[in-house]
């Protein structure tokens, strides 16, 4: 068995993560990909879905991470905002962080496994 450490960094506000792995993984699709329906597709979500993930993370930052544009002949667009760039980035080190902090008590904790 090859064991790894996944931590699971997540923001949570009144009972509701308004960052977390999957939030992030969004923002990301959102990024590359430019809709939210291609975003959510890449992630194998339903649109509903990524639509109410954005809304939860527009409303709870001070600014909205993504700007969407409504369809058209050429379709919805979304974009991170610089908001939203700042965000995934600060998130993403946060990650890093963890897994660097937690590295030498992983070492340890992973010889005692099978």
């Amino acid at each position: 068995m090859a064991a790894k450490l996944v931590p699971r960094i997540r923001v949570v506000a009144d009972d509701t993560i308004v960052l977390g792995p999957g939030k992030a993984d969004l923002l990301e699709a959102i990024h590359k990909s430019g809709t939210l329906r291609d975003a959510a597709s890449a992630m194998g979500m339903s649109y509903m879905r990524a639509w109410k993930l954005v809304r939860i993370m527009n409303e709870a930052f001070r600014e909205p991470l993504i700007a969407m544009t409504r369809g058209g002949t050429e379709g919805g667009r979304a974009e991170l905002t610089p908001s939203g760039r700042a965000v995934l980035k600060l998130y993403r080190r946060i990650e890093r962080e963890s897994a660097a902090a937690t590295r030498e008590s992983w070492k340890t904790l992973r010889k005692m496994l099978r």
